[in-house]
């Protein structure tokens, strides 16, 4: 199916929405919960699979449906569809602090692999599934897990990430990266885990025991921030709360 041409806005700095123009019959496909605002005359209906195969049965829909689940996504997408005579517009919201990469399709071969919770919104004729990481370490030890999304069309779709967005273009390269920073890269990128130098920079290097490792040709997009790192230095036995701690007693020192 031939994608739905959408025209958008990306609005803000640290907390990103994207407000997509739809003409009259216009479809645009979005996370369960992602809608910030929209137009009267834009219908809104929850429905199993992405809509790129207007032909596909029940059992293709609920295989579809159960991918996502497994993902981790909502068993739904919400499909807005612009029912007035004009021009309307509906917004969609990051769900946490960060940045919301545009991605045409067309222009990126068609194909595009992604953490599995980046995707946000996309125009109609999108197609969403699920990709596995070929390499058992990628799937146990790489902060993407096992299970990445795939999308597919030749039109817009957007996703987010935490924090400062990185595009990065290899040619023929390498490039190593802190495991989850990855927000997605084009199939020319081959994905897989590798062990952080010796023992010693394993263990007290500060980076974790395992990088990821990009090789080939295309397009990197990395992420500063990623949800699960904000998460655990916010946490009460976070790092920034040991660092608190640790400035306190220094501070209470210098006192006397």
């Amino acid at each position: 199916m031939q994608s739905h041409e959408i025209d958008y806005k990306i609005l803000g700095h640290d907390v990103q929405l994207v407000e997509v123009e739809l003409d009259p019959g216009e479809t645009v496909i979005a996370e369960a919960g992602a809608m910030l605002y929209m137009d009267d005359d834009i219908e809104y209906t929850a429905r199993m699979g992405d809509g790129s195969n207007p032909r596909a049965g029940f059992f293709d829909k609920l295989l579809s449906a159960g991918s996502r689940l497994i993902t981790g996504e909502s068993l739904f997408l919400t499909h807005f569809t612009n029912r007035g005579w004009g021009k309307k517009k509906v917004a969609f919201a990051a769900p946490y602090p960060g940045t919301i990469i545009p991605l045409n399709l067309a222009q990126l071969g068609g194909r595009v692999i992604v953490q599995k919770d980046a995707f946000l919104c996309a125009a109609l004729g999108t197609k969403i599934s699920i990709t596995f990481s070929r390499k058992l370490g990628s799937g146990f030890f790489g902060g993407e897990g096992f299970i990445l999304q795939q999308l597919e069309g030749d039109g817009n779709a957007f996703v987010h990430a935490g924090g400062t967005v990185i595009e990065k273009q290899l040619n023929n390269e390498v490039l190593k990266v802190d495991t989850g920073c990855i927000v997605g890269f084009e199939p020319g990128i081959d994905y897989s885990i590798e062990q952080a130098g010796n023992l010693r920079s394993m263990l007290f290097g500060g980076e974790g025991i395992f990088l990821a490792t990009l090789r080939g040709t295309g397009k990197v997009w990395l992420q500063s921030m990623p949800i699960r790192k904000l998460i655990a230095e916010l946490s009460p036995g976070g790092g920034n709360t040991r660092k608190e701690a640790r400035g306190g007693l220094l501070d209470s020192l210098l006192e006397r």
